[in-house]
């Protein structure tokens, strides 16, 4: 059975939501391909995973017949989640762009996730897994634009989901979702537009994509 990891970290709901809107697209080409496969969800705007304390952070750094009962419990939970991350055979993350960076929320995800030694490390655990990420944003960031230099979100999860985890990462970016809400981006419409039209298709092919390469 295959196992389908499923992140979503919008604040809004999918009718108001470009991420979700485009991962809802890779998910239903997904059970297409996998109808008796398994989705494990995570609404992280909907239910919050902790973040790191220091109990948890020095618990992946320590035996754990040494962790106090406070250390025990937290390291439980981020023990849960690797298990989910570990589990998948493909992973989709909506990660919208919210002032320049990801949501807080999925940083808390990440950090759970992230223990050197079994995700990360010489031997990461989730080495060639594939992930696709939704990576929308309110304007354009792209090469040669004014604000390429604040392009932040691509970077940072390459950094994390390349080079630490060791994963496959795929980005689909549907940009200028404002431009339909703030008159002074009107004349930008057309190309939310294409952008909107392109990330669908782009995430129903990539979905097509990886479950086949998953069934091979």
């Amino acid at each position: 059975m295959t196992t389908l990891l499923h992140i979503d970290s919008s604040v809004f709901p999918t009718s108001a939501s470009a991420s979700r809107t485009v991962a809802e697209t890779f998910l239903s080409v997904w059970r297409e391909q996998h109808p008796e496969g398994r989705v494990i969800y995570r609404d992280l705007a909907a239910a919050p995973v902790p973040h790191i304390t220091a109990d948890a952070h020095t618990a992946g750094f320590s035996d754990p017949s040494a962790h106090t009962p406070e250390q025990a419990a937290v390291f439980a939970e981020r023990v849960r989640l690797i298990e989910e991350l570990e589990q998948a055979d493909a992973v989709l993350i909506g990660a919208p762009m919210y002032n320049y960076a990801i949501p807080s929320t999925l940083k808390a995800w990440l950090d759970n996730v992230i223990l050197f030694g079994r995700t990360a490390g010489e031997a990461p655990t989730t080495k060639d897994t594939p992930v696709t990420v939704i990576a929308s944003r309110g304007g354009s960031y792209e090469p040669g634009t004014p604000k390429e230099s604040f392009e932040y979100v691509r970077n940072y999860l390459r950094a994390i989901l390349t080079d630490t985890l060791a994963m496959d990462v795929h980005f689909i970016v549907p940009e200028l979702t404002m431009a339909p809400h703030n008159p002074a981006m009107e004349s930008l419409v057309p190309l939310y537009e294409a952008s909107r039209e392109r990330s669908l298709a782009d995430a129903a092919a990539k979905a097509k994509e990886v479950a086949g390469r998953i069934a091979a």
